[in-house]
């Protein structure tokens, strides 16, 4: 990751972070505001917060930060936030379907950046299906119902930055063991496909692979068998973006020299 001070004086940068922080009480323990505070992020969203919004106290609301919180009904369980240094015009929770809703699985943020019209910021947290059939047909539901509204926005010439744990691999060159996980859950070749699809037929942009091509590139990895200090890993985490920010993205990195969480912070800078 580089200072933006290292970019030309007259470019704007647009600095967005996601991260699964794997409970925000625990990642605030391990460093994650003072982090923030030295990351130059404009915007970070945050997936698997399980925080109650009377548990999300002033002491994980850092000064000089917008912050946002859409917790799960259900208290200690996934969850989505949103903290920025520009202000917000507007933010809604939710996707409109129970599923969604329900657990706190979606912030949208609207910004006026000076493109001409709004942008819109979001976390997502996709579910995961490693638990069973069950879990799976929930997450096979969500997907279904999610491509709806990724059509909507399509067609609406929406702004959008979808940042989140979207708890799918897309590509060979994204997990380090794909032969042993074609069966597992993240890897099953229909959720491959979904990526594809809207990658490739509605149009929208995995800008972190637009300027990092390089393998072996994960976001997240198992608590077992040394698997961080192996790197056998996924890249589950993305920004999926309209096309409108595909020539704008800069830089991609994933942030590995502190420990917030399973997940790392994928970070991108895009021009504005």
């Amino acid at each position: 990751m580089i200072p933006k001070s290292s970019y030309p004086s007259d470019q704007k940068i647009l600095r967005v972070v996601s991260i699964n922080v794997n409970g925000l009480r625990s990642s605030v323990t391990k460093g994650l505001l003072e982090w923030l505070e030295q990351s130059e992020a404009d915007v970070i969203c945050m997936q698997e917060s399980r925080i109650t919004h009377a548990q999300w106290t002033e002491k994980f609301r850092p000064e000089g930060w917008y912050t946002h919180l859409f917790p799960a009904e259900r208290p200690g369980y996934a969850g989505t936030a949103i903290y920025s240094r520009l202000p917000f015009l507007s933010v809604q929770d939710g996707l409109g379907f129970e599923l969604a809703d329900s657990q706190g699985r979606f912030i949208s943020a609207e910004f006026d950046l000076g493109l001409g019209k709004s942008a819109h910021i979001c976390s997502l947290y996709l579910p995961s299906g490693s638990s069973g059939d069950e879990a799976q047909a929930r997450k096979d539901h969500f997907l279904a119902e999610y491509t709806n509204v990724l059509k909507q926005w399509r067609d609406e010439d929406k702004s959008v930055i979808v940042c989140g744990d979207y708890n799918i691999v897309h590509k060979r060159i994204d997990i380090k063991n794909w032969s042993g996980n074609q069966k597992a859950s993240g890897c099953l070749p229909h959720e491959r496909a979904w990526l594809d699809h809207i990658y490739d037929d509605l149009g929208y942009v995995d800008t972190f692979r637009e300027v990092r091509k390089d393998a072996e590139v994960y976001s997240w990895w198992s608590n077992r068998g040394q698997a961080r200090a192996k790197n056998v890993g996924w890249r589950i985490d993305y920004h999926a973006c309209s096309p409108d920010w595909k020539e704008r993205t800069l830089n991609a990195w994933v942030y590995k020299e502190t420990w917030f969480s399973d997940h790392a912070p994928v970070i991108i800078d895009y021009k504005i």
